[in-house]
């Protein structure tokens, strides 16, 4: 049985092809009274059942598997386009998909399981909380501002932290700033926590270790790269994994003329964030990226230079997971980065 479903978080449509008179049915189904999961486990297991990406369904995916049914997702933007009528109702969206399903050109995507999907809330969890506290950081560089203390790092120093606390200050900005301090040390504490749990959850894992061996890459970093791409065999080339990650220059070319702009951004945008932010520390540990960046600084603004440096950096990653060798090991290949990367013993580069 073949179900194409036009999901949403409080219900759903369906169709499917009736088996004794090959009519299209069509079905609402309501989440929130047990109504869905009743039909499902109706059926006889080894349905297939399509959606488009969308919300986090976590339990409907359990409950299809609970059933013995095959839950396929489906690129959105693909199934949208293939799609030529301005009429959109949720029960053409679920024909829609039905369609695909039985022509044989749903767009079916690569999902993780569940297991990796929840170590990816870990990841975001972290950068929520490191973002709360750089926020809560910034308040308290505001109020030693306005007292004539700029600091900039050393403010969060043991002798900075002391000078924070002695400023003279106002009722009300001295609870402010008793405050954010509680904040600051409650958030340092949870980071922590986090760091260690990244720690731990990438222990086990060969390619976390290998990606760990490049300069600037971090647990954290390695371990999101590796949950997001999933297999690597999913990409035949650099290229793939850079347009996938949004790395890569927007593009309008026409009758002749190449426009290029900013880069896409149409992938996952924490991986992108931790990719710019390993770069400004791999450009310390490897000559080559730092050459390079000295290079596009010069000529760029430096926010550009730094994602230039993030996209040669996934480009490395991508090669040490598909040749299966540590930073070391890397060598010149076809599709990877056109400069040499590492040095030999003699000296030489290769």
């Amino acid at each position: 049985m073949i179900i194409g479903c036009d999901w949403h978080p409080r219900y759903e449509i369906m169709a499917w092809v009736d088996e004794e008179t090959g009519e299209v049915r069509k079905q609402r189904l309501e989440h929130g009274n047990g109504e869905t999961e009743r039909f499902y486990r109706s059926l006889v297991p080894g349905a297939i059942v399509g959606i488009e990406a969308t919300f986090p369904s976590h339990w409907f995916e359990r409950l299809q598997a609970e059933c013995g049914h095959q839950l396929w997702v489906g690129d959105s933007a693909k199934i949208r386009a293939s799609e030529v009528r301005r009429q959109k109702t949720d029960t053409r969206d679920a024909e829609h998909i039905l369609d695909l399903l039985l022509a044989g050109r749903f767009p079916r995507i690569w999902v993780p399981s569940i297991e990796e999907r929840d170590l990816r809330q870990l990841l975001v969890h972290r950068m929520k909380m490191v973002r709360t506290r750089t926020a809560v950081k910034n308040q308290l560089h505001y109020l030693a501002m306005s007292q004539g203390v700029c600091r900039k790092r050393k403010l969060w120093s043991a002798r900075g932290r002391t000078e924070l606390e002695s400023l003279p200050l106002l009722p009300w900005a001295s609870r402010r700033r008793q405050e954010l301090l509680g904040w600051l040390d409650q958030l340092d504490r949870v980071v922590e926590e986090l760091d260690r749990a990244v720690e731990e959850a990438g222990r086990g894992r060969a390619e976390v270790a290998r990606l760990r061996t490049h300069p600037g890459v971090g647990p954290v970093t390695s371990l999101a790269f590796v949950l997001t791409i999933g297999p690597v065999s999913r990409f035949p080339n650099s290229r793939k994994l850079v347009s996938y990650l949004g790395l890569n220059p927007s593009e309008h070319s026409s009758g002749g003329r190449q426009r290029l702009g900013a880069i896409s951004k149409q992938g996952n945008r924490m991986l992108r964030w931790l990719l710019v932010e390993a770069a400004q520390t791999a450009v310390r540990g490897d000559a080559e990226l730092h050459r390079t960046y000295q290079r596009l600084k010069f000529r760029r603004p430096s926010g550009v230079a730094k994602v230039a440096i993030a996209r040669r950096l996934a480009v490395r990653l991508y090669w040490m997971l598909r040749a299966q060798k540590d930073y070391a090991q890397l060598v010149r290949m076809s599709g990877s980065p056109g400069s040499a990367v590492v040095p030999t013993q003699s000296g030489s580069t290769v």
